[in-house]
C-alpha cells in the first residue's frame, strides 16, 4: 500500500488492505476480516481500525449485530445510504445493517475466487 507510513505493523496493513477491498454498498464484520485474513480475531481488527482505520473505508468493516460504530453512527449511516448498502430498521424504529444482504464474503468479484485472500 503506498499511502500507508512505514511505521505501520504488517498485520495493521493487512487489515487495512482487506478495508480496502469491501465493495462500495458491502460490509465485513471484525471477524470476516481476521477469518480472511487468517490471523488474529476481532478484537486485534477491531483495534487495527480504531487506531489506523480513518485513512480507509472504515465504515464497512463492522460489528456482527449490525449496529453503526457507537460515536460515528451519524457519519457511518450516511456512508451506507451513499452507496446502497442494504439497511433495516429494529422494531424500535434503529436503522441497522442488513447483514444478511449486506455482508461480503471476500470473494473476489472479478471471478478469480482464489485471490480473495491477501
Amino acid at each position: 500500500m503506498g499511502r500507508m507510513s512505514e511505521e505501520l505493523p504488517d498485520y495493521a496493513e493487512r487489515v487495512l488492505e482487506a478495508a480496502e477491498r469491501i465493495p462500495p454498498g458491502r460490509v465485513m464484520t471484525y471477524g470476516d476480516v481476521a477469518q480472511w485474513l487468517g490471523e488474529g480475531g476481532p478484537r486485534q481488527v477491531g483495534r487495527v481500525m480504531a487506531l489506523y482505520g480513518g485513512a480507509v473505508p472504515w465504515w464497512r468493516v463492522v460489528r456482527a449485530d449490525g449496529r453503526p460504530l457507537p460515536g460515528s453512527e451519524r457519519r457511518a449511516l450516511e456512508r451506507y445510504r451513499t452507496e446502497g448498502t442494504p439497511l433495516r430498521e429494529t422494531p424500535a424504529g434503529e436503522p441497522r445493517l442488513a447483514m444478511r444482504r449486506a455482508r461480503w464474503d471476500g470473494s473476489d468479484e472479478r471471478g478469480g475466487g482464489d485471490e480473495a485472500h491477501i
